[in-house]
């Protein structure tokens, strides 16, 4: 009788453990509350690194850099055109530079040019770096402000896939498109070694600047106009372009800044 007992009571202590495990397979699981670099709107795959966080940080301050050089706009296009094109690179100096050429009164053009295109491209290694950083992210996190940019920037991204490096020569093409943006991303999503987009990047820049240049001196004035006009529209569109990326990438952070800042913080200071 004893060993009866004993038996039953293995079997209900069998059929109570299954009971339990059924039951837990059963219970839904809740799901594992997000970190707050997980949340949508940020360009990074994983845990973001000092390397995630420099390059953004850079993100920002050519935003401010673009948006303290607007009250100096005036000055500069006061300034001798060599002048004005060696300390900007832009189609405006390049063109009013080829207008003084062609009368004899800027015979070092040449030199003017080349320090204007390096100056030109001094922050395009940002770009590229974030390519290779984050992959398609930073332009993910653009595309999700709007309709229109999604689409623009998608329409790029098709040139950029099927060009290659080609596309760097299309960069500085003068129509509304983030055509520089999503190329220089793509080069460095693409592997290319940063010196070689650098060297292209100054050799396309330099090409567009004859051109220009070029325009300048064959119609002269009229040109300049035209290209002036052109400048005004451009910057504002090529800050607010950094302006929204920067805020796109904070927009959700914003609604856990203290944990945030503080794993920022901490993350910098261990130099991880």
């Amino acid at each position: 009788m004893e060993e009866h007992a004993n038996e039953r009571d293995t079997a209900e202590a069998v059929e109570a453990a299954e009971a339990a495990g059924a039951a837990g397979a059963a219970a839904p699981t809740e799901p594992a509350e997000k970190e707050w670099w997980e949340e949508e709107g940020l360009p990074w795959n994983g845990k973001p690194t000092k390397a995630d966080y420099w390059c953004l940080a850079w993100f920002g301050f050519v935003g401010i850099f673009g948006l303290a050089m607007i009250p100096l706009r005036a000055w500069l296009l006061g300034l001798h055109p060599p002048v004005l094109l060696a300390l900007t690179g832009s189609r405006v100096g390049a063109a009013s530079t080829g207008a003084l050429a062609a009368v004899g009164e800027a015979p070092h053009w040449l030199i003017y040019l080349l320090i204007g295109s390096l100056v030109n491209i001094k922050f395009d290694w940002i770009y590229w770096w974030a390519g290779k950083l984050w992959g398609r992210g930073i332009l993910d996190v653009q595309a999700a402000n709007s309709k229109r940019a999604a689409k623009n920037i998608a329409r790029v991204e098709g040139w950029a896939i099927k060009l290659g490096w080609i596309g760097i020569f299309l960069a500085y093409v003068p129509i509304p498109l983030p055509i520089a943006f999503v190329v220089f991303v793509f080069m460095g999503i693409s592997g290319m070694p940063l010196w070689k987009f650098m060297v292209l990047n100054f050799i396309s820049k330099t090409l567009w600047s004859f051109l220009y240049l070029g325009l300048g001196w064959w119609i002269g004035e009229p040109v300049v106009d035209v290209l002036d006009q052109y400048a005004k529209v451009a910057n504002w569109v090529a800050i607010a372009l950094l302006v929204v990326v920067f805020i796109g990438i904070f927009r959700n952070q914003s609604k856990k800044k203290g944990p945030a800042v503080e794993a920022v913080g901490n993350e910098l200071e261990a130099g991880k």
